[in-house]
């Protein structure tokens, strides 16, 4: 059986009667979400475990160093894979792909506990975290098509931010779920295969909930069901397109996909280049002790929660379905709190923890809204591709330079040269997020 077979979108049923609509959309739009947000909760038990085995391997001899460069296989894989698999994602049942991308991600890291080759050598981890990556790319595609089948441009930004929960939720259990694996199978290795064993059981669950369309449930498309309409809808959005068509017609010619993938590139700067430098700039620049850096850095994490879940829902219901305005806000704020976080004078803690969690509340917001701004841009049928491409450009771009570059930056221009790099970066994200404005405008839900 071939993989266009097993991932082959799911066929349309025959209509049910009027009578029957309204209850079964109410309940299966509940039960899918449910299905991508357990489902994508899931992959994140299976992302971020290695880390918990790292203290175990430099006690084996490796360094930091040689754990990095491990480490960074998941990074790139998975930004490459956001937008290769993305494509095959639009042409897939969504029910099927997001499951067994988990299954896939979760028996590599079964693998990687039982078999001890598998942390034998920095290229064997390097290649099973890059394997482990690719298929984490098989995570948001699928949940985006979801999305936009089932709910309608004015809801998916308060969806969409509800749904991102799903990774702090998975990020946030999985320590827990690590250490339970040490205290059951009394080995380290049981940090790395006892989540992969409970993400089966996720990926179980997450079949049972998920459906592809509304069509294939013998219900009317969202557009219909709802009655609301984006100007450029016609029923050609409903029929399922070749790759080419999703890259040629609709996604690698949209210059406004490309303005938000570069808007992401720099927004995912600031995120890391925050994130990650924030333990080293709060000692080195500001005097905190481990401790304090440590509750800054669950602070600033935490804090995005709640940002996201405002940000999303501004979108839809003071800007009526247009992400563009509220990405512009919350840059502009992220601006002037990461000035605050830089320009503080040292002995003065309370005010670069208010700011990083200023940052914290605020950038995450955007980094979701993007990937939903993508969404909109393109028909259903190339969600997950054109979410894909913005994806590339966050890891590959912002990700890899603000871990890469920032570094370089700041050996060479101290840490005034790393923040000038990340004003500079917030200052891009605005104006390139700017360029689509005039476009969005163009966009109104009529009844």
């Amino acid at each position: 059986m071939s993989l266009t077979q097993i991932f082959k979108p799911a066929a349309h049923k025959n209509p049910l009667p009027d009578r029957q609509i309204d209850p079964a959309y109410k309940k299966l739009r509940l039960q899918v979400f449910m299905g991508i947000f357990i489902g994508y909760a899931g992959y994140y038990l299976v992302r971020k475990n290695f880390s918990m085995v790292m203290p175990d391997l430099i006690a084996q001899g490796y360094t930091k160093t040689d754990l990095g460069i491990a480490l960074s296989a998941i990074s790139i894989a998975y930004g490459i894979s956001k937008f290769v698999m993305g494509t095959v994602s639009d042409r897939s049942n969504a029910r099927t792909f997001l499951s067994i991308g988990l299954v896939l991600s979760a028996f590599t890291m079964i693998a990687m506990g039982v078999f001890p080759f598998a942390t034998g050598s920095i290229a064997a981890m390097f290649a099973l975290l890059f394997i482990n990556g690719w298929f984490q790319g098989m995570g948001w595609p699928p949940c985006g098509r979801v999305v936009v089948h089932w709910f309608s441009l004015t809801e998916r930004g308060t969806k969409m931010s509800i749904w991102n929960v799903a990774h702090n939720v998975g990020g946030g259990l999985m320590a827990p779920i690590a250490i339970a694996g040490l205290a059951v199978f009394g080995t380290w290795q049981g940090k790395l295969y006892f989540p992969g064993i409970i993400a089966l059981f996720v990926a179980l669950i997450t079949y049972l909930l998920v459906r592809d369309t509304p069509q294939s449930c013998g219900l009317p498309p969202i557009e219909k069901y709802k009655d609301t309409y984006t100007k450029d809808y016609n029923e050609s959005h409903e029929k399922e397109l070749s790759t080419r068509q999703i890259l040629l017609d609709y996604v690698l010619v949209n210059r406004l996909i490309w303005y938000i993938a570069f808007a992401n590139a720099f927004i995912y700067l600031v995120r890391y280049g925050v994130l990650d430098w924030a333990p080293t700039y709060l000692k080195e620049a500001k005097g905190f002790t481990l401790n304090e850096t440590g509750w800054a850095y669950f602070l600033y994490e935490w804090a995005g929660i709640p940002g996201t879940l405002l940000c999303g829902w501004l979108s839809d219901k003071i800007f009526n379905g247009r992400r563009a305005p509220a990405t512009i806000i919350y840059m502009v704020l992220v601006t002037i709190a990461v000035f605050v976080y830089w320009k503080n004078p040292a002995g003065n803690p309370l005010v670069d923890n208010i700011a990083l969690i200023a940052i914290g509340f605020l950038i995450y917001g955007p980094v979701m809204l993007i990937g939903v701004h993508a969404l909109d841009l393109v028909p259903k049928k190339a969600a997950g591709t054109a979410a894909g491409l913005t994806g590339l450009f966050g890891y590959l771009g912002g990700a890899v330079f603000a871990n890469a570059a920032m570094g370089y930056v700041v050996d060479k221009w101290g840490w005034d040269g790393g923040f000038m790099v990340l004003i500079a970066s917030c200052f891009l994200a605005v104006f390139f997020t700017a360029l689509t404005w005039k476009k969005e405008q163009t966009i109104s839900i009529h009844s």
